[in-house]
């Protein structure tokens, strides 16, 4: 009988795999997978501890470290308070010279941008014509006063013969009525003189107000008329002068207040907005506001001494309102803005910084009024506000040392001794001393 090979046998043989049946290599391959993946989940889990060990030593280390910060102790002190504007400098009073009668100008006594003085002859216009009807109305008097004093001999005569009846009375009468018309007519030869009198004078162009001439805008040999618009000079008054500004209708109340209880002080600054040009007073407020602007004009006057202002100049103004007595005050710039409003860095206890609110009544450039929020004996920082935060430590310098700024990290070192995080190029030096490859020659 032979024997017939199965299924099995014959795959065997042929070196096939038979179907449903696994090797002993395929079994092991996932087992090795898993074991990998195991081990470097463990791996990452160790190193994500050590990441965060270094990083809470670290953190400790930084919050050891203190802050160097400048620090104030708040003044106690008058404060004034001031309202800013913005003004144009006018002279106080502006005139155009002009001639009140018409001729030839013949002189020009000023030089332009003279001081002049109230009365000087700055022009001469040619008076000839003008001498000449001054001489004729004098003439004209006397005639009419000759004939004046024959009618009055006449009058006498006629009233001594209506005594004696060796004359009429109304002989008398119509005689004193002629007196009367003469007596008339000598007064307006008077009125007549004193007329070609001043239009005489007005021959020569006096300066009607003490200040300083312009540009000159007629010359010497030139008709002159009274319709001439231009004039001959125009003179401004420099001492005092003028400054006109404005302040916002929302101010109208507190500058009223001001003015009732007296003289308010007013201090105009140069274009730099610092240097102080003139301080003056206020002496007059516009009767209402600019509907287009909402702004309340008023005008200070100022002694202007040494001539810093000048007419068309635009200055920075500051009008003193009142004055906020026995005031806290602090530096401006220990004064922060956060989220919620207005907070200053106080050093406490074990010099200790808390952030308290605070709130600031009025501040300039250098100083900051405070309401409420710091203490007369607290210390509040002013410079080094870089890393400092809430409940931070901090080291207090002197007013003439400037805080050292952290610009790198600080040498750091573990509990054994061993320096971590050193410098970059003391490694390198290690490496370059070892049996890496030398530098060529």
């Amino acid at each position: 009988m032979l024997f017939k090979p199965g299924l099995d046998e014959t795959a065997k043989a042929a070196g096939e795999r038979i179907p449903g049946q696994a090797t002993a290599g395929g079994r092991r391959r996932p087992v090795w997978i898993v074991i990998t993946l195991l081990i470097l989940g463990g791996l990452a889990y160790l190193g994500w501890i050590a990441f965060e060990q270094t990083k809470r030593d670290e953190g400790r280390e930084h919050s050891d470290r203190a802050i160097p910060v400048l620090a104030a102790t708040p003044r106690i002190q008058d404060v004034p308070v001031y309202l800013d504007g913005v003004g144009t400098v006018r002279a106080l009073n502006t005139v155009t010279v002009r001639s009140q009668v018409n001729g030839k100008l013949i002189a020009v006594n000023f030089t332009e941008g003279q001081d002049v003085q109230k009365g000087d002859v700055l022009g001469e216009i040619d008076p000839v014509i003008y001498q000449a009807q001054y001489d004729q109305t004098v003439a004209k008097k006397a005639q009419d006063e000759a004939q004046l004093a024959n009618m009055l001999l006449d009058l006498k005569r006629y009233q001594q013969l209506a005594v004696s009846n060796a004359g009429s009375k109304q002989q008398a009468d119509t005689q004193r009525a002629v007196v009367a018309q003469q007596e008339a007519l000598v007064k307006a030869d008077q009125a007549a003189i004193d007329n070609a009198g001043a239009m005489l004078g007005f021959t020569k162009i006096v300066a009607p107000i003490s200040g300083r001439v312009g540009l000159r805008q007629v010359d010497r040999g030139n008709i002159i008329n009274t319709t001439d618009t231009t004039g001959l000079v125009v003179i401004t008054q420099l001492q005092p002068i003028s400054v006109q500004f404005s302040l916002p209708q929302q101010q109208i109340t507190r500058v009223n207040a001001a003015a009732a209880k007296g003289a308010i002080e007013v201090d105009v600054f140069g274009s730099d907005g610092t240097t102080l040009a003139d301080t003056g007073e206020l002496i007059g407020i516009d009767n209402q506001v600019d509907p287009t602007t909402g702004t309340l004009r008023l005008r200070a006057k100022f002694p202007n001494e040494h001539f810093q202002l000048w007419p068309g100049q635009f200055v920075n103004v500051r009008i003193k309102v009142e004055t906020l007595l026995q005031a806290t005050v602090i530096p401006t710039s220990a004064v922060q803005r956060g989220p919620l409003g207005t907070f200053s860095y106080v050093i406490g206890d074990g010099d200790i910084v808390t952030a308290k609110p605070v709130t600031v009544q009025q501040q300039d450039e250098k100083d900051a009024v405070i309401a409420k929020g710091v203490g007369p004996t607290d210390r509040v920082v002013t410079t080094g506000f870089a890393n400092l935060s809430d409940g931070a430590k901090v080291t207090v310098s002197q007013n003439d040392q400037a805080p050292t700024a952290d610009l790198a990290p600080q040498k750091r070192h573990d509990e054994h001794g061993a320096r971590r995080g050193g410098d970059n190029s003391e490694r390198r030096g290690k490496r370059g001393s070892g049996g890496g490859p030398k530098a060529r020659p």
